[in-house]
């Protein structure tokens, strides 16, 4: 393997937070070191423009008489892809001609910057953000985080590279074709593309405008999706931004996982790929997953519209300014876009219907699995071999990334390992629209099981998880609600996934009411004589909680319930005047065990926890 970088401090947002709380540490301090540390690789070509200390003070001074723990990202370096505006700091898309000097920031970055995260600067891209390697710029070809003759993977290439040597604990980047997880695979880091739409991209310089999304690129997934979170703010003025909606599809403990026919990988390039892809599968199994083979057909051919199709023709308006100054740009940009001109009206439209019959078909292979598998690219390439074969090689970087935004699926890049040249190799798992953090949840235990460090550094990987998933409520339930009894759909109904089985902590009594059939159980808390009871905990999504409550009848009802761990949980709880009559059963600990002992197995009737 290459040689590992130790960087001067770990850049891990938790961590960082602790060493400002503790005082080991100042943001002006962190700074000094990642000046002398960035140093050493001004030949990779990461930074477009690297802010001097004057260009970053206001943002420290931000800072100054404020307690660290008052900001979520207090004091946090990160990096901005030069096709999105920081305010006063020149844009340039990696093209010397242009010269935007933004009089605001873009939307997200004003959601980072007011969070306490310090820009350290503007990083390399391929030019207008078409490509997906890191060579097509003005400014040098970006060179990967663990060998500077390899590509860095684009067109977010310095985003990823300054992530994964520890010069930023985190990155923006933009994707539309890939450009948020080719250059995570290549670089060995996390790689967040939301939902197109999720994040604002008012302020960022447009490369095929309906298309194009904000990603981030992180140290882990858990970081990523804090700086989602933190970034997720609903901007009235964007056209192009929707409003925030539940997670469209849970994953339980237990999951189906798709993967393409093994004669649809096409794997040529490194044949241990296909190895390492394999590992993947058995890691999402050891997690609980079952791969099912699917038919990739229809999600290759929706890829293949983006640059064969119409779609070019947004990449040419969003360089109108250059066109009548072809010298100005790049010439492998400018024979990617000149095919703009081959496409009429009609055929956009031919493509859209095209489109549209292709996302129906995808769709309903999506909809037989929970998430699908694929590798991120086949993957990398030395930069003189993509300088030799630009177009050729590039589509192969994209042929498992291009679709995504076109179907509006979400997407997560996560390492999976290296291949016998010791360049990195990552997977994608992508899913619904609105699945982002449900798929990072899963992407985050699939990076634990395959490395122990962090991109190209010694830093360790830091063993973090999920709170939870935004927009969605866990409910325990104790009674006709468990998987296999009768009132089980009302839980799969509306989307619920079991979580976990566990237990309450030892303070309950439980309870078998009165009446029935059907049956039903009561938990009361008894602090002095209580026991622990079984329970399963579900995930829901929080819009359909209202309607699942609206059917409870008394005297049960929902309350707050510690589990064994200590936490506490929403669940079913039963006023103290439900157990008039009742017969106190807690020592089965639990229903199931209770309704093994009655000869009237549960009731297919109405009834309720």
């Amino acid at each position: 393997m290459n040689q590992r970088i130790t960087p001067p401090v770990r850049l891990d947002i938790d961590h960082l937070q602790h060493l400002y709380s503790s005082g080991d540490i100042t943001p002006r301090a962190l700074l000094a070191k990642l000046d002398d540390y960035q140093e050493a690789f001004r030949d990779r070509n990461i930074w477009i423009h690297y802010l001097t200390p004057d260009e970053r003070e206001p943002f420290l001074q931000f800072l100054d008489g404020k307690a660290p723990e008052s900001l979520p990202l207090y004091g946090v370096p990160f990096a901005i892809k030069d096709n999105i505006h920081l305010k006063g700091i020149p844009t340039t898309v990696a093209n010397r001609h242009v010269n935007i000097l933004p009089e605001d920031s873009a939307f997200v970055v004003r959601q980072l910057l007011a969070a306490g995260a310090i820009p350290v600067g503007k990083t390399n891209l391929d030019q207008f953000a078409t490509g997906l390697n890191g060579t097509r710029s003005d400014f040098g070809p970006c060179g990967n985080a663990f060998d500077g003759d390899w590509i860095s993977g684009g067109s977010s290439a310095g985003s990823s590279v300054a992530v994964a040597l520890g010069m930023v604990s985190f990155a923006l980047g933009t994707d539309t074709a890939g450009s948020g997880r080719v250059p995570a695979a290549l670089n060995h880091i996390a790689g967040l593309k939301p939902t197109l739409g999720r994040l604002s991209v008012e302020g960022v310089v447009p490369a095929c405008q309906t298309l194009d999304c904000v990603s981030i690129f992180a140290r882990t997934m858990v970081q990523a999706n804090q700086v989602l979170t933190l970034a997720d703010t609903y901007n009235p003025d964007d056209p192009w931004q929707k409003k925030r909606q539940p997670p469209s599809r849970l994953i339980s403990d237990s999951f189906t996982f798709g993967i393409p026919a093994a004669d649809q990988l096409g794997l040529v390039e490194y044949p241990e790929a296909q190895g390492l892809f394999e590992a993947t599968i058995a890691h999402l199994e050891a997690l609980g997953g079952r791969a099912k083979e699917i038919d990739f057909r229809p999600f290759e051919e929706a890829a293949y519209l983006l640059y064969e199709g119409p779609w070019v023709n947004e990449r040419q308006l969003a360089i109108n300014d250059l066109i009548d100054n072809p010298e100005m740009i790049n010439p492998v940009v400018r024979d990617v876009v000149a095919n703009g001109d081959k496409h009429s009206a009609s055929d956009a439209f031919r493509a859209q219907y095209r489109l549209a019959a292709l996302k129906q078909e995808a769709d309903r292979i999506l909809a037989s699995v929970d998430l699908i598998v694929t590798p991120t690219c086949p993957g990398p390439y030395t930069i003189a071999d993509m300088i030799a074969d630009p177009i050729a090689l590039n589509a192969r970087l994209g042929a498992f990334t291009n679709f995504m935004n076109l179907l509006d699926y979400a997407a997560v890049s996560v390492p999976s390992g290296f291949l016998a040249n010791n360049m990195p190799w990552g997977v994608t798992l992508f899913g619904p629209a609105w699945s982002d953090t449900v798929l990072s949840s899963l992407a985050n235990g699939l990076h634990q099981r395959v490395t122990d460090t962090v991109g190209a550094t010694t830093d360790p990987l830091p063993k973090e998880s999920l709170p939870g998933i935004p927009n969605t409520l866990d409910v325990a339930v104790c009674g006709a609600h468990l998987q296999g009894y009768p009132l089980n759909s009302q839980l799969t109904e509306r989307g619920a996934v079991l979580v976990r089985q566990t237990r309450t902590a030892p303070h309950y009594r439980f309870y078998a009411l009165a009446g029935g059939p059907p049956y039903r159980p009561g938990l009361i808390r008894s602090e002095g004589t209580g026991g622990s009871i079984e329970v399963e905990v579900w995930r829901m999504p929080e819009d359909r909680f209202g309607t699942f409550v609206a059917g409870i009848p008394h005297p049960l009802g929902i309350g707050q319930l510690e589990l064994e761990d200590g936490t506490w949980c929403t669940g079913f709880i039963c006023e103290p005047c439900g157990i008039e009559g009742a017969t106190d059963i807690s020592e089965t600990e639990g229903w199931r065990q209770y309704m093994s002992r009655l000869s009237t197995p549960p009731s297919k009737e109405t009834s309720n926890d």
